[in-house]
């Protein structure tokens, strides 16, 4: 017993240095293969390139915030009473002017009646007024009465005319709430969710009946640092600034207005200051309380030089990027990047234009490594052309691992070079 299980203890063990070995076999085997496509053979790093171009280039200050409606108003009534009706449907849109709302007019109406009759009885007592008046003037003048008489008179017109004035005045204060029965829209927008229905008994101005927006033109709220603030400034004093508003994946422009207003003083608590711009909002694609990204223009930078933003690497000592040199190896330099955004950057220094910089392959890359420009994706690139390249990107990324696959599958037949 004691042989038959050295036995098989000497089987197992040189079972598991087989397979040991196997596996150091196929990793040493995909190592090699995988050195090849990546740089480590004589062919060099293979990597995608774009030259630096010179453009007349926008500067943005990018802020964040919320679109509010260009006017708000909640509408209330004027006088109270039983609410007869409401006249519009939620969410439709109303011109300034439009009665939305009817209030029982019953009592304003015979109030109007009332100070109509009170007007008619004393402009009848000043029509006998004036006619005493005459009679005792006429008197006066041959002694039948005393002048204290006569002064009575003309004393009594004047009385009887304030009294008329009076009356007018309350009749015109009856036609006008009688007016308020019909409650119009202050503006021209559109209306929410009623917040009362007919046949309750509504309150003068405490009663809300409805909220009414006016979403064109309509207006974005945003912060910038306040160090923004003298650039802003200085720019506005130069013309009217434009302001785009863009979607939340940073791309898509909803709509573009102009600046409106810089507020007036610097919130301490965040060091930024809010500023306002109106847009018009044709299509209806901002709404109020909408969360978005703003884009100020304060300028231009003419003649910049332009690369992608791919290009441009970081490192301890800041910003670098690689440039091919004459001699197809790397070459890094460093360079200062004024402003940049989603596809390009602005570089001060360290590149110049038609310089072809690397904007992909950095993974084996290092400074004066030799490279290999992929022959599929040679052709320089304006960074104006960024999103058609991030596309072939993707392309070419699914291209290349479909040809890894097939590398591993049959590497005696693939004679193509891999996608970094």
């Amino acid at each position: 017993m004691t042989r038959k299980r050295v036995f098989v203890g000497l089987l197992m063990l040189a079972a598991l240095a087989g397979l040991i070995w196997f596996g150091l076999s196929a990793h040493q085997g995909k190592s090699a293969r995988g050195h090849g496509r990546f740089g480590g053979g004589a062919g060099g790093v293979p990597v995608l390139t774009a030259k630096a171009v010179t453009q007349n280039v926008p500067v943005i200050l990018n802020g964040v915030g919320t679109v509010q409606a260009y006017q708000t108003v909640t509408v209330q009534p004027q006088v109270g009473g039983k609410l007869l009706s409401l006249n519009f449907k939620e969410g439709q849109e109303v011109d300034k002017g439009d009665v939305i709302a009817k209030i029982d007019p019953t009592t304003y109406k015979a109030d109007l009646e009332q100070a109509k009759a009170k007007l008619a009885m004393d402009r009848a007592g000043l029509a006998n007024a004036r006619l005493d008046l005459k009679r005792y003037a006429k008197l006066a003048k041959t002694n039948y009465v005393s002048k204290q008489q006569a002064d009575q008179a003309r004393a009594t017109v004047r009385q009887d005319i304030a009294q008329v004035q009076s009356d007018q005045a309350a009749v015109d204060s009856a036609r006008a709430t009688l007016g308020y029965t019909s409650v119009v829209a202050p503006i021209t927008g559109r209306t929410g969710i009623r917040m009362v229905d007919e046949g309750n008994i509504v309150s003068a101005s405490s009663t809300d009946i409805v909220v009414i927006t006016q979403l064109q033109p309509i207006a974005a709220v945003f912060t910038l640092p306040s160090d923004d603030v003298a650039k802003v400034r200085a720019a506005a004093a130069k013309g009217r600034l434009t302001v785009r508003v863009v979607g939340a994946d940073g791309d898509k422009v909803l709509d573009t207005g102009h600046l409106e207003v810089i507020n007036n003083q610097v919130d301490t608590t965040t060091g930024t200051i809010k500023l306002k711009a109106i847009l018009p909002n044709a299509n209806q694609q901002l709404w109020p309380g909408q969360f978005v990204n703003v884009r100020l223009q304060v300028g231009t930078l003419d003649n910049a030089t332009v690369v992608p933003v791919a290009a441009v690497q970081q490192g301890p000592n800041g910003a670098f990027v690689y440039e091919v040199g004459k001699n197809g190896k790397a070459e890094m330099h460093s360079v200062t990047v004024t402003q940049q955004d989603e596809t390009r950057a602005v570089i001060a220094q360290g590149v110049q234009p038609a310089q072809a910089v690397i904007t992909a392959g950095f993974g084996q890359l290092s400074d004066g490594a030799k490279v290999k420009v992929d022959a599929g994706q040679a052709q320089s690139r304006s960074p104006s052309a960024q999103a058609a390249q991030e596309i072939g990107h993707k392309a070419d990324s699914g291209r290349a691992d479909d040809n890894s696959e097939r590398d591993d599958a049959a590497p005696t037949r693939h004679k193509g070079k891999a996608k970094p």
